[in-house]
């Protein structure tokens, strides 16, 4: 018998994989596992890609102008879960682009617009999960960057944005509906948190494709 097999589960056992999956795809940011359960087992993550171009000042949000100087807008996409739009997610980069492979290196920005209320110590929470999922820093080292985060994270509502900006060498900034939320300073934050979404093991790997679509402007 193979234990994997759904329909030879026991109901316990059934239940048992069902909160495994839920704990392993809870999505970036914060999505709570109770939501990923209460979708049921058999769902899957869609992004459609949103289009991508230079923007103009009057589109492009104001903390990532001032911090990018010339945005341009690399890729976006809805991530969604049986259908419904959990959030949409933008990738803003400078005149230079991203390189996915060194995070570290480039300034760029990632907005989150949310279509559902989360509290922003589950935001920091699942934030840490995934960085430490993926091996980034050491122990004691995410063990700052959670207070951290807990500091700076409101908690957020449908229709609220939450906008990250990584200056290399200088530390992330976030913003919420694109009002100062705070800054962590530590340089290698930046890189391991944005992996959330940008590193080839996210557990969003279509919205990395949207997100990733335009880096370098072709």
């Amino acid at each position: 018998m193979d234990p994997t097999d759904r329909n030879t589960r026991s109901p316990p056992a059934r239940r048992w994989a069902v909160r495994t999956l839920a704990a392993a795809l809870a999505l970036p940011l914060g999505l709570p596992p109770a939501t990923v359960r209460a979708a049921g087992a058999d769902g899957k993550f869609e992004a459609p890609m949103l289009p991508t171009g230079t923007a103009t000042a009057a589109v492009v949000p104001k903390p990532i102008a001032q911090a990018l100087g010339s945005p341009r807008l690399a890729g976006g996409g809805d991530l969604r879960w049986f259908g419904m739009r959990l959030y949409s997610a933008q990738l803003w980069v400078g005149p230079q682009g991203l390189r996915p492979k060194r995070l570290d290196a480039d300034p760029f920005a990632l907005q989150l617009s949310y279509r559902l209320s989360l509290k922003g110590t589950a935001i920091a929470e699942r934030s840490d999960e995934e960085i430490s999922r993926m091996g980034l820093g050491d122990p004691e080292r995410r063990s700052r960057w959670l207070s951290e985060m807990k500091r700076v994270f409101p908690d957020v509502a449908s229709g609220d944005r939450l906008t990250g900006v990584h200056l290399p060498g200088t530390g992330t900034r976030f913003y919420h509906n694109d009002r100062p939320m705070g800054t962590i300073d530590d340089p290698a934050f930046g890189p391991a948190f944005f992996a959330i979404w940008l590193d080839d093991r996210t557990v969003a790997p279509q919205l990395r494709d949207a997100l990733l679509r335009d880096v370098n402007g072709r």
